[in-house]
């Protein structure tokens, strides 16, 4: 079973393993823990306390003993499960046991994860049984990138009954999740019932759900490398990471809906609902050019717009009234998390204050004898619409100055082009949505 740590002797990177005290954690520690590779990098341990069980606490005192007698570095970090809209009990502490494994893995370092060919095989026929594709069917990959490191699965080929030899060969002291014997979890019920009667007339069923998501993945990575190119091909250059409409339409069905789920990943929305991807070819990118149709689920939608989609998350919005004083030293943060700053000048000549928009304004063009409705210049530019009512307005008394760094007025202008300085505001959500859930971002979530 040692074999399984191999990598081990080609990298040098460090090792954080989770160890909740259960038998498939416990194994891998008592692995990793007699690994000299491991030792030698800086092995330590985390344990994920979520709180749900009387007895929680008693399993981190656990988890703590073990490590001490080990002399493995352990940190216990307390979560709170908050269960999504759609979202059930079981997502919703992996959602949280994920966020905190990304927040304490440092860059370079190894998460090492003790799922077993079992839990592979459970998670594959969950997936069948909602209707999968390969990436769904590809099931647990033994590693990937996650938050500043990798997450690795040595386990994923080793089937539970040889993890619980190994624990009662080496005399291992295990917790017993009371959880993990509720039938009301399609996982506990696949595991308890359905995995036994199918094993009773396939042996080697296990094994061989665990094979079909190993080609699933093989397939999904030779996918994959098509999806990048293909959505490449339909962003819009001139868009900041927005999908070219007619790009996509040509598309076939089947690769327009892989582009679809691809960049919806990659701009940090939640994963797409089962009827998402078909709604949005029917509903979006079927739509006349002059509506502005949209998607929602959880706390994201994609939104067409010129031809365009964009993905949108959620906007903070702007307290009643909001108002405050700026003279430009120092960039200045706005409710919503957006800035605006001043670049190339230390600071405007007098005061000036930011405000969000009430309607009505009017602001002076370069160029134009009469001031113009400021909601008229913004329908004819290339702001979204979801977007405008978070514009910060740089007002001087009763004059606008400007509407973010979108709509300048004259005086502002000439100011601006005297000093070679600039204006520049940073919309709300601008990071999440550029950089979108890539490598060393928060951690896409997987079955286990």
């Amino acid at each position: 079973m040692e074999s399984c740590l191999s990598p081990l002797t080609d990298i040098a990177a460090p090792v954080l393993a989770g160890f909740s005290g259960g038998l498939d954690s416990s194994v891998l520690l008592h692995l990793l823990a007699n690994a000299p590779a491991a030792r030698e990098r800086g092995l330590r341990a985390v344990h994920v306390h979520h709180g749900l069980q009387p007895a929680a606490d008693d399993w981190a005192a656990h988890c703590q003993r073990v490590c001490d007698q080990w002399q493995v570095p352990l940190q216990v970090v307390r979560v709170q499960v908050d269960a999504a809209a759609g979202e059930g009990p079981e997502a919703a502490a992996r959602r949280a046991r994920h966020a905190a494994f990304a927040g304490l893995l440092r860059p370079g370092e190894w998460l090492a994860l003790a799922h077993h060919r079992d839990d592979q095989a459970e998670t594959f026929l969950l997936r069948a049984l909602r209707g999968s594709g390969v990436d769904g069917l590809a099931a647990m990959r033994g590693r990937r990138d996650f938050g500043a490191g990798q997450l690795w699965r040595p386990l994923l080929h080793i089937p539970r009954a040889a993890l619980e030899a190994h624990a009662r060969r080496h005399g291992l002291h295990w917790i017993d999740d009371p959880s993990n014997g509720d039938d009301a979890f399609d996982r506990n019920f696949l595991r308890s019932t359905v995995m036994p009667l199918l094993a009773g007339r396939w042996p080697e069923a296990g094994a061989m759900f665990a094979r079909s998501a190993t080609l699933a993945a093989e397939a999904a990575t030779l996918l994959q490398a098509q999806d990048e190119q293909l959505l490449h091909a339909c962003l819009d250059g001139e868009d900041d990471g927005a999908l070219a409409i007619p790009a996509l339409a040509a598309l076939p069905a089947g690769a327009c809906a892989r582009v679809l789920r691809l960049w919806s990943r990659r701009r940090g929305l939640p994963p797409l609902p089962g009827n998402g991807v078909a709604r949005i070819q029917q509903e979006l990118l079927g739509a006349a050019p002059d509506r502005l149709p949209e998607f929602r689920w959880q706390d994201a939608r994609i939104v067409r717009w010129r031809d365009r989609l964009h993905a949108v998350g959620t906007l903070r919005a702007w307290p009643a009234g909001w108002q405050v004083d700026w003279d430009g030293r120092a960039p200045l943060a706005l409710p919503d998390g957006g800035a605006l700053a001043l670049h190339g000048a230390s600071g405007f000549d007098a005061p000036l204050y930011v405000r969000q928009r009430r309607g009505g304004e009017r602001i002076h063009l370069p160029g134009r004898a009469h001031s113009h409705l400021l909601k008229h210049r913004l329908q004819a530019s290339d702001v979204p619409p979801w977007l405008r009512p978070h514009l910060p307005l740089l007002c001087d008394g009763a004059q606008v100055l400007a509407a973010g760094d979108r709509i300048v007025s004259s005086s502002l202008q000439d100011w601006l082009r005297t000093r070679g300085a600039q204006l520049h505001w940073q919309p709300p959500g601008f990071a999440a949505a550029r950089h979108g859930a890539g490598a060393g971002s928060a951690p896409a979530l997987e079955p286990n």
